[in-house]
């Protein structure tokens, strides 16, 4: 029997004994419903929202998510709630935005050199409080088996927060070792084989999962540390892509070979569901937690990239495909975030969310059925909201006015997107930010000036909307800040060449193509 069957059936066994407690109060014990369609979520990890075939990639290979997008629906205008790993998977996780639960960076410490701080950053928590019910907990109830399988970051385990089975995760926000064993940090993945690659080795603990569970509903959640650091290429693919004809947007060898290896994984996955007859049952949502790793890919038009509150930093890509339920070949440009994800996967589910707890987002169910097209109310579009009241270091390469910022990727700000128009609000300066993003895309013409009505009306929402989420906003000077060590460090880091490696021009230039 294997690994991964063993630990359905204890947990299946566990699930059942905490249901038949009589002072634990679930609700009444869930029923299978074999109409209940299975639900399989492609989460991955720093992918970009043009590094899918589908979306623009001029080099990375993606045929198999091609396809599930191309026969579903897709989201031109998806957002994760955060530009890093962590916040953005605790507002995925609870249905809320990060002031609510407080997860507002990896870890909690300060980013950078305190004197080029000029505020004292709000470090927040770094763990998800076990008291905030989860979408997986309240599918729990509704009679599904559920698996974590891959990084999950919010705490040492995801069993507590809803999850059957955990694969992986950790509170580790990477592959500590890399992608080949050993895994020696990460318990379930103990006594890999030597040339395993953990990305295939996700894929297959999925396959297995839902064989051991194809009787009843399913949900898995299946959250990839692809393609975060470390850049480590699958070895077998590279000789493919340094053989390649590098594109214009993206020529990385290392990380087309990441990519590939996610969407093999997705089309064993598909292969499996097919071959159980249960593929046309099973809703497919594919996410990614924030922007591309700027070093190694690129989201342009978009400005930014992971770790920016820019576009290339939290627009990414998302599509549902569920068959009967959502006609292929259709699109919409809603703008949607991380915490509709959980009203949405309720709806699926049949289940419903804790009534003593705040949901920020909305269903999407509406618009996958083309119910609806927007979410306006009385003609006003609905607000999307971002609060990061930390920092974030540069990356150290080059810095051009693209690159917003020799020191920091980000500095405390709040955001708000309404309609077209997106607002930032930067709490060290109070300076303020206005962008028309669909004449703008790449946000290079601030108009805040031009739209002071616009600016007042979207900062008084923003503002309202803090308050109401007891958004925490840092105030408080930070003693160490020095003005001239900023500005030297600034003036230093304009001065030096940008590092990036020019493209190849033809095959086989693959030294020209690793610092993309």
């Amino acid at each position: 029997m294997s690994s991964i069957a063993l630990r359905v059936i204890a947990g299946s066994i566990f699930y059942l004994s905490i249901l038949s407690c009589p002072q634990l109060t679930l609700g009444d014990s869930p029923k299978i419903d074999q109409d209940k369609p299975n639900i399989l979520m492609i989460f991955l990890d720093d992918f970009g929202w043009r590094d899918t075939s589908y979306m623009g990639s001029d080099f990375y290979e993606t045929p198999h998510l091609d396809k599930l997008a191309k026969s579903g629906m897709v989201f031109s205008n998806a957002y994760s709630c955060a530009a890093n790993c962590a916040p953005a998977r605790a507002c995925l996780l609870s249905g809320q935005y990060t002031p609510r639960h407080s997860i507002y960076n990896v870890g909690t410490r300060p980013r950078g050199k305190s004197t080029h701080r000029r505020l004292e950053h709000v470090p927040g928590v770094d763990t998800l409080d076990p008291a905030i019910q989860t979408w997986a907990q309240q599918l729990q109830k509704a009679g599904y088996q559920t698996a974590s399988i891959g990084k999950w970051h919010l705490s040492d385990d995801p069993i507590p927060y809803g999850f059957n089975v955990n694969v992986g995760g950790t509170h580790s926000g990477s592959p500590p070792r890399g992608y080949y064993p050993p895994h020696n940090n990460i318990p379930s993945l103990k006594g890999a084989p030597k040339d395993e690659y953990l990305t295939d080795r996700l894929t297959n603990e999925a396959c297995q999962f839902i064989e051991a569970n194809q009787a009843a509903p399913w949900m898995v959640y299946l959250t990839h540390f692809a393609v975060h650091t470390p850049i480590q290429p699958k070895k077998e693919l590279v000789q493919k892509y340094e053989g390649k004809e590098p594109g214009q947007l993206h020529n990385n060898v290392k990380m087309a070979t990441m990519i590939q290896a996610v969407d093999d994984g997705v089309g064993k996955i598909i292969e499996t569901l097919e071959r159980l007859k249960i593929r046309d049952k099973t809703v497919i949502l594919f996410y990614s937690d924030n922007g591309g790793y700027g070093p190694a890919t690129d989201m342009a038009p978009l400005k930014g990239y992971k770790g920016t509150y820019y576009e290339g930093g939290i627009r990414v890509p998302f599509f549902v495909n569920w068959p009967g339920r959502v006609a292929p070949g259709t699109e919409s440009n809603e703008p949607i975030t991380g915490v509709d994800l959980y009203p949405t996967l309720c709806d699926i589910a049949g289940a419903s969310p804790p009534a003593s707890q705040a949901v920020d987002g909305k269903s999407l169910l509406p618009l996958f059925e083309q119910k609806t097209k927007s979410f306006d109310t009385g003609g006003i579009p609905r607000s999307l909201y971002w609060h990061f009241p930390a920092y974030l270091d540069s990356y150290g390469q080059g810095h051009s006015a693209e690159q917003q910022d020799a020191l920091f990727r980000s500095r405390p700000c709040s955001i708000i997107r309404r309609g077209p128009w997106k607002l930032m609000q930067f709490f060290e300066t109070g300076n303020l930010e206005l962008y028309h993003l669909s004449n703008d895309i790449g946000e290079a013409n601030n108009v805040a000036e031009q739209n002071p009505q616009i600016v007042a009306e979207l900062l008084n929402d923003l503002q309202s909307w803090q308050t109401k989420v007891k958004a925490v906003i840092p105030v408080k000077p930070n003693p160490d800040f020095s003005p001239a060590e900023e500005r030297a460090a600034i003036e230093a880091r304009g001065k030096k060449p940008n590092k990036k490696k020019k493209q190849g021009s033809g095959k086989n230039k693959s030294a020209n193509r690793q610092s993309k």
